[in-house]
């Protein structure tokens, strides 16, 4: 995951947070809930990115062996 996208995932799980408890303060259940999936969806999101990163460090693995066993 680039850099740029982990920084829109962690700002989007922070403004997330911000509705959520401005929501509560207020009352106000849609932006209490509003806060609430933007904070899911950031999570997700990394969740995601970090799987991705998973399966190519695994393949890269998987790559680079197969190149020192042919040497």
């Amino acid at each position: 995951m680039g850099l740029g996208d982990e920084i829109k995932n962690k700002t989007q799980q922070a403004v997330g947070k911000v509705k959520e408890g401005i929501g509560d303060a207020s009352n106000n259940e849609q932006l209490e809930a509003e806060g609430k999936k933007d904070q899911l969806a950031g999570q997700a999101k990394d969740a995601v990115n970090d799987a991705k990163e998973g399966v190519a460090g695994a393949f890269n693995d998987t790559v680079d062996g197969a190149r020192d066993d042919r040497r």
